[in-house]
C-alpha cells in the first residue's frame, strides 16, 4: 500500500507522491487535489492562485540575497490517465491508487500509477518546502486536464507567469535533457448507421481481443505493439468475406492517447457457421501470437456465445464501410525523424471506438515533431473517412515545442549535470506532447528544458517509476535551482 512510500528516499518527494496516490485526480477531476494543495501551501507562506482555466500557481519568494535573480518556474500537470485491467474493480474518482514497492520500482499492478505526472508534481512541491534550499523566486505551475486536451496550458493567459526560465518535469527517461516535443491534433469520426431487422436462424456471439500491453501513444508507438481496435476490425472484415456476418455493437480503447489493449464486438452469424467458429478463432489467435511474439506475446482472441438474439444490426453496406475504414486507416508510425536518430517524427493512434445503437464514434491521436506534418496526416485521415461517407473533423490542436540547442539554460543544466554525475546528459526530443509548446505560445520569452525519472508503462496498468532515478532527479533539480540563484 502507499504507506510504504513514506519510507523511501528522498522522503519529501515520496511523501507528496503518496498524497497524490491517496487523492483521486483523473482528468477534469483535479479539484479535490488542488484544494488540498492550497491548504498545504497556506501555513508554509506559499502564495496560491487558481486561474480561470483551473491551473494552480504556487509562488515562493527567493532565498535571502537571491531576490534580484530571474524567477524559475517548475511545471507539471495534476491529472493522470486512468486505465484498469479487466477483472479489477477500481473507481478512479473515488478509490486511491494502490502503489507497491517491488525490485527498485514503485508500481501499480492492476491500474495506472499516475507517476505521469505525479512524480513531477511531487518534485516541485518538495522544492517549495525544502529547508535551506537556495533558489531564485520560485513559481510552480500545476496545470489541469493535460491528458485529455491540455486545457490548462491552453487556457493559461499571457503574462500569468513571472519567471524567465521553465523546467518541465513531465518526461520519463532519466539521463536525458529534452529540448522539444511533438505537437498534436485529434481526428474525430462520427456516423449514424442505417440499421436493419435481423431474421431468425442467427446466433449471437461476442468476439474479444485482449491481453495486449497497450501503452503511451507517443512514447510507445514505435514499439509495434498491437492495437486491439485494429486487430478486431481486421478479424471481422476477414470473417465477413466468408459468412453472413451482421455487426451490432463494437467497442475498444478508453483514451485517445493510450494504445488500446482490449476491444469487443457483438455480432450474429448463421447458426451453422456459429457452431463451427471456434476453429477460425483459434487460428486467428495463433496467427496473432506469432505476429506479436516479440512485443505483445499475451495477445488473445476469444469468442463468447449468447442464447438470445437482438432485433437490429447495422446494414451490410454500413458494416462494409466501417470495417474497411477501421482496417485501412493510418495507425502507428508514419515517419521517422531525419534529425534525431531513432525518434518517431509522425504517428497516428486509433485510441477510442464505440458503435452502439447504430451510432459510430472513433477518435485518432495524431502527433508530429513538425506541426505541418501533423496537420497533413490529420487531413488524410479526414479525407479517408469522407471516402467511406463518414463525417470527420480535426480538434484539440496543440503546437510542438521547437528545440533550441543553443539555449543558455541548457548550457547551465549540462554543466550542473556533469558536475553531479560525471558526464553530460544526452539531448533528446520526445514524440509525446508536452505542454511546453502551448506555454511558449502564451509566454514566448521563456527558456525551457525538461527532465524526469525513469517511468515505464505510462498510460497502461502496471505503470512504474524507478526509485533510484527519482532520487537522482531530486539531486539534479536542487543543484540546478542553486545554480540559477547564482547566475
Amino acid at each position: 500500500m502507499t504507506n510504504n512510500l513514506n519510507n523511501l528516499q528522498p522522503r519529501s518527494v515520496w511523501a507528496h507522491f503518496a498524497t497524490l496516490c491517496a487523492i483521486p485526480h483523473p482528468s477534469r477531476r483535479e479539484a479535490a487535489l488542488r484544494e488540498h494543495l492550497i491548504e498545504w501551501a497556506q501555513p508554509r507562506g506559499i502564495n496560491s492562485i487558481v486561474d480561470d482555466a483551473g491551473n494552480l500557481i504556487l509562488r515562493k519568494p527567493a532565498s535571502p540575497g537571491c531576490e534580484a535573480m530571474p524567477g524559475v518556474i517548475l511545471q507539471a500537470h495534476l491529472d493522470m490517465v486512468c486505465q484498469v485491467n479487466t477483472g479489477t474493480v477500481h473507481d478512479f474518482e473515488c478509490d486511491p491508487i494502490n502503489a507497491v514497492v517491488r525490485d527498485g520500482w514503485v508500481v501499480a499492478e492492476h491500474t495506472t500509477l499516475g507517476a505521469d505526472n505525479g512524480i513531477g508534481v511531487a518534485l516541485a512541491l518538495a522544492a517549495l518546502e525544502e529547508p535551506g534550499l537556495i533558489h531564485p523566486p520560485l513559481e510552480v505551475l500545476l496545470t489541469v486536464n493535460e491528458e485529455s486536451g491540455m486545457d490548462g496550458a491552453r487556457g493559461l493567459a499571457s503574462g500569468t507567469l513571472h519567471g524567465k526560465t521553465l523546467i518541465n518535469l513531465d518526461t520519463e527517461e532519466w539521463g536525458h535533457f529534452y529540448l522539444g516535443c511533438a505537437g498534436g491534433v485529434d481526428v474525430e469520426v462520427r456516423h449514424h448507421c442505417e440499421q436493419q431487422a435481423l431474421s431468425p436462424g442467427y446466433a449471437l456471439l461476442q468476439f474479444e481481443v485482449s491481453g495486449l500491453r497497450g501503452g503511451h501513444s507517443g512514447i510507445d508507438i514505435h514499439l509495434g505493439r498491437g492495437n486491439a481496435i485494429k486487430l478486431l476490425a481486421e478479424a471481422l472484415r476477414d470473417l465477413s468475406t466468408h459468412t453472413d456476418l451482421h455487426l451490432i455493437e463494437m467497442k475498444g480503447g478508453t483514451a485517445r492517447n493510450a494504445i488500446p489493449r482490449e476491444a469487443f464486438a457483438l455480432c450474429v452469424l448463421p447458426e451453422a457457421m456459429a457452431s463451427n467458429i471456434d476453429e477460425w478463432v483459434r487460428h486467428r489467435d495463433e496467427v496473432w501470437r506469432q505476429r506479436f511474439e516479440e512485443v505483445d506475446a499475451n495477445v488473445s482472441f476469444a469468442c463468447k456465445y449468447y442464447d438470445t438474439s437482438p432485433d437490429l444490426s447495422i446494414s451490410h453496406a454500413e458494416q462494409q464501410r466501417l470495417l474497411a475504414f477501421l482496417d485501412i486507416a493510418a495507425n502507428g508510425v508514419t515517419y521517422v525523424s531525419d534529425d534525431f536518430s531513432g525518434v518517431t517524427d509522425t504517428s497516428s493512434n486509433l485510441g477510442v471506438l464505440a458503435l452502439e445503437q447504430g451510432i459510430f464514434k472513433a477518435t485518432f491521436k495524431v502527433r508530429s515533431l513538425d506541426d505541418g506534418r501533423a496537420d497533413e496526416l490529420a487531413d488524410k485521415l479526414v479525407s479517408r473517412a469522407a471516402s467511406y461517407a463518414l463525417r470527420a473533423w480535426k480538434d484539440g490542436v496543440y503546437p510542438g515545442w521547437t528545440p533550441n540547442p543553443s539555449s543558455n539554460l541548457l548550457a547551465l543544466c549540462q554543466q550542473v549535470y556533469t558536475e553531479q554525475f560525471g558526464q553530460p546528459a544526452s539531448l533528446q526530443v520526445i514524440h509525446a506532447g508536452l505542454e511546453c509548446g502551448l506555454l511558449a505560445a502564451s509566454h514566448p520569452h521563456l527558456e525551457m528544458i525538461s527532465f524526469g525519472p525513469d517511468i515505464r508503462g505510462a498510460h497502461a496498468p502496471g505503470e512504474r517509476v524507478e526509485i533510484e532515478s527519482v532520487a537522482r532527479c531530486w539531486q539534479l533539480l536542487r543543484a540546478v535551482l542553486r545554480a540559477l540563484a547564482k547566475v
